[in-house]
């Protein structure tokens, strides 16, 4: 009990001296202070490691380590979807081609002729027809990946990690620049992360496929600026970090799933906020009509955990808790409860 009255002090004094250059002013609107207490207590409880809310461009609340550099999983997706604007913006990436035209293939068995018409955008949405066994696949996804030729493309929408593997290669090759240095370049130095370094993202590769999987490590606190980059469409510090167009069509549902869609690589909701979401309960959210962006981090091992003996891995595991969805989503209302009331969800 004393570690979280002690966590919620320190970030109430965070609000006044944080670091931030685009968030470093209280909000303008009154947030109660109690109810922020009561969100964080939920937080802690659960197992979130870092929790940032930021309302018109101002940190409403920062608790935990918001500096700790944490796998983001799927998180990797929305920030490879940034890149993609960001690529188009400078003329360089046509997602109109196909992985014929782009001489993209994989491992035997090989991409058939009607795979090889699925095009760069199709990837995008989750939507290539393309279910060739891929690299960092869950048990989840292989019971669940259709058949080979059982979907045309742009007919059926999969949560595909071969689209996403595949648009890493696709972006390196169209633009001619390594990924690490897209995003350190092109979003990383202009939003002012303070803790990313271009080592940070790593592509790993397996057996399975000739395309590897990106891993991003990177800080709640960089990934705030990340979402309010998206919450002010593009714009940042007086310049187009990303195309207005782009920002709207990457988080518009091009698919219908569940109780919501899918845009570019970012899952909406029917209300119009977005998020991006990996393993182990990592979230940004972005809230466009209550101009909110909540991020919320959980410890899944730092940079190197995986080359830690496998003694201590076994030891540590067990203490590596999940934040479920609900879990989740649970907390954001909380969140928003203490917001002035024009603010809920």
């Amino acid at each position: 009990m004393i570690r979280i009255i002690l966590s919620f002090v320190l970030s109430l004094h965070i609000i006044t001296l944080s670091p931030y250059g685009f968030c470093g002013n209280k909000p303008k609107e009154e947030w109660s202070k109690e109810k922020l207490a009561l969100a964080m207590l939920y937080a802690d409880e659960i197992g979130s490691s870092a929790v940032i809310v930021l309302h018109k461009g101002a940190l409403v609340q920062e608790w935990g380590d918001t500096g700790l550099k944490i796998r983001t999983a799927s998180v990797r997706k929305s920030l490879l979807s940034a890149l993609y604007g960001a690529g188009i913006d400078r003329g360089l990436i046509d997602i109109t081609l196909t992985l014929e035209q782009l001489d993209i293939d994989d491992r035997p068995p090989v991409l058939t002729q009607a795979e090889k018409q699925a095009t760069v955008e199709q990837l995008l949405k989750a939507r290539s027809g393309v279910y060739h066994v891929s690299s960092a696949e869950t048990d989840k996804m292989k019971a669940m990946r259709p058949k080979r030729g059982s979907f045309k493309p742009d007919e059926h929408w999969y949560y595909n990690n071969w689209d996403f593997n595949v648009l890493g290669t696709i972006f390196e090759r169209q633009t001619n620049i390594p990924l690490d240095q897209a995003f350190t370049e092109w979003i990383a130095k202009p939003l002012g992360m303070q803790d990313f370094i271009k080592d940070d993202i790593q592509l790993l590769w397996t057996d399975q496929s000739l395309h590897p999987y990106s891993v991003f490590w990177m800080t709640a606190r960089d990934l705030a600026r990340f979402g309010q980059l998206f919450l002010q469409k593009g714009l940042w510090q007086g310049k187009q970090l990303l195309s207005e167009d782009w920002v709207t069509t990457s988080t518009f549902a091009h698919s219908t799933i569940q109780n919501g869609g899918y845009g570019y690589m970012w899952w909406i909701r029917p209300d119009g906020s977005y998020y991006a979401a990996g393993y182990h309960g990592q979230y940004v959210l972005i809230l466009p009509k209550e101009e909110v962006v909540i991020v919320n981090m959980v410890f899944s091992g730092t940079p190197g955990f995986d080359c830690m003996p496998d003694e201590i891995v076994k030891e540590l595991r067990p203490f590596l808790n999940p934040v479920s969805h609900r879990e989740f989503i649970d907390l954001v209302e909380k969140i928003l409860a203490a917001g002035p009331e024009h603010i809920r969800w």
